[in-house]
């Protein structure tokens, strides 16, 4: 049951509309999904004059025009895509294949979403600047002047609650903080407070710095609500890792797919589709959603409002929201922003989300109010709390 979220909403973004789409999960139809979709209109008439101002597909007058544009460009530069994030290593790989004209070249994949906007801010100007950016609420709400308007042929299927209402910014994949863990060397923790017993001595480790990264972000906010806190104030979540930190338990390592196979970060808070990666690389890691109060997210989509490629930028956008790629990261064990949609429609694939795990009792999901109020709280505490 989802409680108390009727009014709390951030940027246009409604929590219990996150929540509720977050619990799709095992709703889908058995119709098996569609062939791959281009969500685009064959209609043909002019191109844009310039792909930086095209707001929409009808800009460029059909999906055959945005392409060609795209393929004279002959770039695309991603960032922040690490291949084993939500099947980012497959989408990118289909996206070549569908447009091999063009050169996918994949910056920085392990740097947080702050980062993603200072590399755009850096290289202003430049061809290498980043074209299009997936990062975190938070942050995504701190820098609506980087982004230009674009709404993709599929805008009708993201819910208006989780979309910026002109088209700055779009929620994509989403889920549920979870912790994963070692089953072979560590038991299952039951409730968050498990984690400070000494068992886990030296092994629990979060995804990036909350100050910067939104994993680790939700990380805290999932402690502030599973420790008796509220979201209008995220000191009890900073209280539950400085403790964690006094007892030794906390392990200050960036989390990678290499770091837990190597058994180097044992125990990891992160987003229930990222933890679940990692089943494949060890056969004994185990994730665990706690029950009680859950901390829902999705990560958004935007373009560099500098973009060096435009009309690229704008087909990758098209390209994510497609059916094809919606499935990609259901398949990599994110519920995609489309996912209802797709769920009326029998597109979706039936199999894939009847497999994701099952929703918390109550889904939280932090406001505008209370990420910034979050965000000045943990530049203030942060560092000092777990130094």
């Amino acid at each position: 049951m989802i409680q108390n979220l009727a009014s709390r909403r951030f940027g246009g973004i409604s929590a219990v509309a996150v929540a509720a789409a977050l619990a799709l999960s095992g709703c889908a139809s058995a119709a098996a999904p569609a062939a791959p979709a281009s969500g685009a209109s064959s209609a043909a008439s002019a191109p844009a004059a310039n792909p930086t101002t095209a707001a929409s597909l009808t800009d460029f007058g059909s999906m055959a025009n945005l392409e060609a544009a795209a393929k004279a460009e002959g770039s695309l530069n991603v960032i922040a895509l690490p291949r084993d994030w939500a099947n980012y290593g497959a989408i990118i790989d289909a996206f070549k294949a569908k447009y091999p004209e063009i050169t996918v070249k994949e910056q920085s994949p392990d740097v947080s979403s702050a980062e993603e906007i200072q590399a755009a801010k850096t290289n202003d100007g430049l061809d290498t600047a980043p074209d299009v950016f997936d990062v975190g609420l938070a942050v995504a709400l701190q820098n609506k002047d980087v982004f230009a308007p674009y709404k993709v042929a599929t805008w009708a299927d993201i819910p208006d609650a989780l979309k910026d209402a002109d088209g700055k910014f779009y929620g994509d994949y989403g889920g549920y903080m979870s912790v994963g863990y070692d089953s072979a060397k560590f038991p299952a923790p039951t409730t968050i407070d498990d984690l400070l017993k000494p068992e886990y001595k030296g092994a629990v480790a979060i995804n990036g710095d909350p100050t910067q990264a939104g994993a680790a972000f939700a990380a805290v906010g999932l402690a502030t609500v599973q420790t008796g806190g509220s979201l209008d104030d995220f000191s009890a979540g900073i209280d539950f890792f400085s403790k964690l930190g006094k007892a030794g338990n906390l392990l200050k390592v960036d989390v990678t797919t290499a770091t837990v196979a190597s058994g180097e970060t044992p125990v990891v808070f992160d987003w229930d589709y990222l933890n679940a990666s990692h089943k494949k690389d060890k056969a004994s890691w185990k994730v665990v959603v706690f029950p009680g109060k859950g901390y829902a997210g999705y990560y958004n989509q935007a373009i560099n409002a500098k973009a060096p490629h435009p009309a690229a930028a704008r087909l990758w956008e098209e390209f994510l929201y497609s059916d094809q790629v919606q499935n990609l990261w259901l398949a990599g064990g994110a519920r995609p922003i489309r996912m209802e949609a797709m769920t009326k429609a029998g597109t979706i694939d039936a199999t894939l989300a009847a497999a994701l795990p099952a929703a918390p009792s109550e889904t939280l999901v932090a406001t505008e109010a209370q990420s910034s109020a979050a965000g000045k709280l943990l530049g203030e505490k942060w560092a000092a709390a777990i130094k």
